[in-house]
């Protein structure tokens, strides 16, 4: 077997190995023999002779907290892949347009406005797609300059005004009650996640996964100059707005559901890139699933590490931090 083939079966045996422990540890254990069978019961429509109680945990508590994390993980780290190549930058992360300052705004007015849990949700994600969508038009109305670097100091200068406007709300938000909940969505969680989230966001990710793999191998072409891509025969300013359309609606879905979670999409395309190489062809899958069980094994240690949970946002960094680094000191050669 190829060398990716086996290290994509490697991520596969990683992924179904960190589901069971996922299940398996925490207030509620719940053996590989118990997931197996409930799952078995709902698949055939048989009966499964165990616990009601073990069900409720599986289908309403864990399990959508597991699937949660495992399509937030993959949608962030196809994301970064996409935009790491478009924008030949391997610092490059899915928030580098502004997308996670846009659904937090979303999120926050929500909150200060003391609306329920969809509507904050709805904010967040409608939010995250106007910033994008402003940049992208603040960008095109820029003429004479490299589009790329218009493109990314005009995410940085629309992003910053967002986060001000995420600290002024802050500032005078109720201390005792909107201030908590508004710092606990920023630092990221997925203790909420409910089976509604999972089945709601589910077709968006699939919607902005499926682009990203037909246009695999004219991605692949934006890694090169403009010019030489063009030569090529692919229209460079077309393809760069669906990568774009498709990265930040992964995006903001995720961040509407579990809140602001950086590094996966900075850190995963590069251990994926490592393993496979950067053809864009191997390397969305391979970020796909290592972005799956990254969060899937940050989200169970959140949760089992100490009496109180974890802040995603505060985890991954801490966990992100020297992996990256370490991945810096292993590197050979350039990051393409």
């Amino acid at each position: 077997m190829s060398r990716v083939s086996l290290a994509v079966l490697g991520a596969l045996a990683a992924l179904a190995l960190l589901v069971v422990v996922a299940f398996s540890v925490g207030r509620f254990p719940v053996s590989a023999g118990e997931l197996a069978g409930i799952l078995w019961a709902k698949l055939t429509g048989t009966g499964h002779g165990l616990d009601p109680a073990i069900e409720t945990v599986i289908l309403q508590i864990r399990g959508p907290r597991v699937a949660a994390a495992l399509l937030i993980g993959a949608a962030l780290a196809a994301a970064g892949a996409a935009y790491q190549n478009m924008f030949r930058n391997p610092l490059v992360s899915p928030d580098i347009l502004g997308v996670s300052a846009g659904a937090a705004v979303g999120a926050v007015l929500g909150i200060f406005l003391s609306l329920n849990v969809i509507m904050i949700q709805s904010l967040a994600f409608a939010f995250g797609l106007a910033a994008v969508g402003l940049v992208y038009i603040t960008a095109n109305a820029v003429r004479g300059h490299d589009p790329l670097l218009v493109l990314v100091l005009a995410g940085v200068v629309v992003g910053s005004l967002l986060g001000a406007c995420v600290a002024l709300m802050k500032y005078l938000a109720d201390p005792y009650n909107q201030l908590p909940a508004i710092t606990f969505w920023l630092l990221g969680s997925l203790a909420s996640a409910a089976p509604a989230d999972v089945w709601s966001t589910l077709p968006l990710m699939l919607v902005g996964l499926a682009p990203m793999w037909l246009l695999r191998w004219r991605i692949n072409l934006l890694s090169l100059d403009d010019e030489e891509a063009r030569a090529l025969g692919v229209e460079t300013g077309r393809i760069r707005l669906v990568v774009i359309a498709a990265a930040t609606l992964m995006t903001s879905a995720a961040v509407a559901i579990s809140g602001v979670i950086g590094w996966i999409g900075l850190v995963i395309p590069h251990f994926a890139r490592m393993i496979v190489g950067p053809d864009f062809s191997r390397l969305l899958p391979a970020s796909v699933l290592l972005g799956a069980a990254f969060l899937l094994g940050v989200d169970t240690l959140a949760r089992t590490a100490a009496r109180i949970e974890i802040p995603l946002g505060v985890l991954t960094a801490f966990v992100g931090t020297p992996l990256f680094l370490w991945q810096l000191a292993a590197a050979r050669r350039g990051w393409q």
